[in-house]
């Protein structure tokens, strides 16, 4: 019994990759040269608990997204291993829902369609009903049969949003979902995000290069070093919600944060 409450959601041990850039042109200044051999991660190593939420700040390139890819079973690493419940991640599973920073709706399908895709059967009494209240949760009423192009880029995050929770996911993994969002928009999509974690308490884990993002959302914070990436700081946050980060030790949090980034200069 006691070894079943200190298992841990999501063990991550000493995760390295490398790979050979393909890529001739850098999009960063982190990257590497092309067809030099690689490192992006360098023995990574945490354990996230059931229903924390977690976000995952670093400079632009350290290698985020491929943490991700790693650990949602989407790409191997070069050494070092992925637990999930105790069992090592081998490939990708539909426990585990990803969503990611692109607009990743079918454009030919409506709002409540595209929800719908998240489910196994949809075509049931109980199945549509479903449907209809994923759409209310998420504050798409009345919208179910529009199109993509009708909607607004929030709504089309609060769709994504609505079909990924509609597989009732054990993992939710997050790409900067709400990165090509305007600035009011992302506030509404925080709150939501806030909302949805109290209400389902699922697991999420949450790339953001946006600091006030992470501090009004995580339960706690793993900040990535430039490349090769290695865990540079791991912060707890016990505050409650809604989240003042002008005040007190959020505040002062903030400001280290933005300084262990290196934004020192600029603030």
């Amino acid at each position: 019994m006691e070894q079943e409450e200190t298992l841990k959601k999501v063990e991550v041990n000493r995760l390295k990759k490398s790979y050979i850039e393909r890529r001739t042109k850098k999009r960063f200044l982190s990257q590497c040269s092309a067809y030099e051999y690689c490192k992006v991660l360098d023995g990574l190593t945490f354990s996230i608990s059931s229903g924390d939420f977690v976000c995952f700040i670093g400079p632009s390139g350290c290698g985020k997204s491929t943490m991700f890819r790693i650990i949602s079973g989407f790409e191997r690493p070069s050494s070092g291993s992925v637990q999930i419940d105790g069992k090592e991640v081998t490939g990708p599973s539909n426990k585990h829902v990803c969503v990611f920073q692109e607009d990743g709706l079918f454009p030919w399908l409506t709002a409540r369609q595209n929800i719908a895709m998240g489910m196994e059967e949809a075509s049931s009494k109980e199945a549509l009903e479903e449907i209809e209240e994923y759409l209310e949760l998420v504050g798409l009423s009345g919208f179910g049969d529009h199109y993509p192009h009708e909607l607004s880029g929030g709504m089309r995050r609060r769709a994504e949003v609505a079909r990924a929770l509609i597989t009732n996911p054990d993992i939710l993994f997050m790409d900067e979902p709400f990165g090509a969002l305007d600035f009011v928009t992302r506030l509404q999509m925080r709150e939501e995000m806030v909302n949805v974690h109290q209400m389902f308490d699922m697991t999420i884990l949450f790339i953001t290069h946006d600091i006030d993002e992470a501090l009004q959302l995580g339960d706690r914070i793993i900040m990535l070093s430039q490349r090769p990436a290695k865990v540079a700081w791991d912060i707890k946050i016990d505050e409650p919600h809604p989240r003042d980060l002008s005040t007190g030790d959020l505040r002062r949090l903030r400001k280290e944060i933005y300084y262990r980034m290196g934004l020192h200069v600029a603030l």
